[in-house]
């Protein structure tokens, strides 16, 4: 799988839709899908990139992730709403098709990010997560304790309070409106650049 913004009139793959993206620094506009046509297209551009505006998320670019948690959710426009509100996450970009459907979304915690897209599209990745059980992300922050306050304030369901661990970490777990568990927390394992 493909996840790649990139430039203007660049091809745009994830989740099973092939898009264009339509040009300009904060972008709204139409986009044709394989399956369906995408109505609304909202592109924000946060990913830290010094004299690289153009390019967002390219695998294998030094400071840049390579590795996005991807989640179908029931409702996906209530998960990007807990995802922003309770969790902190900011909104990257949000496909959407004709009946409302989040065709593809991007949202970002510090420089790492997750995809998620509505369930029942019919594209070949939601074929292929028809019949897998809920997920498990851990997204690193700064302050455990304010995060969980946050997450609270806001109504999520808490698995686990702020906890230091024996390996140096302060984590705490969070269970989305749809069943995937949320760790969040201070523990950041260092990856050799190859």
């Amino acid at each position: 799988m493909r996840a790649i913004l990139a430039g203007r009139g660049k091809r745009f793959s994830c989740l099973g839709m092939a898009c264009v993206t339509p040009p300009g620094p904060a972008r709204q506009g139409v986009v044709s899908g394989r399956c369906k046509t995408v109505e609304r297209v909202t592109f924000r551009s946060s990913w830290p990139v010094p004299g690289r505006e153009e390019v967002i998320g390219m695998a294998g670019k030094e400071g840049l992730p390579s590795i996005f948690p991807t989640l179908t959710y029931t409702d996906a426009k209530a998960a990007i709403r807990q995802l922003t509100e309770a969790f902190g996450f900011s909104e990257q970009a949000v496909y959407e098709a004709e009946d409302g459907t989040v065709v593809h979304a991007e949202l970002v915690q510090g420089n790492g990010g997750v995809m998620l897209g509505s369930k029942g599209t019919g594209s070949r990745f939601d074929e292929a997560m028809k019949s897998s059980g809920p997920a498990g992300v851990y997204v690193v922050v700064e302050d455990v304790d304010a995060h969980h306050r946050r997450a609270v304030d806001h109504g999520a369901e808490i698995l686990m309070p702020p906890t230091d661990q024996e390996y140096g970490s302060r984590d705490y777990m969070a269970r989305d409106l749809e069943g995937n568990v949320w760790s969040f927390g201070t523990y950041a394992p260092e990856i050799a650049a190859k």
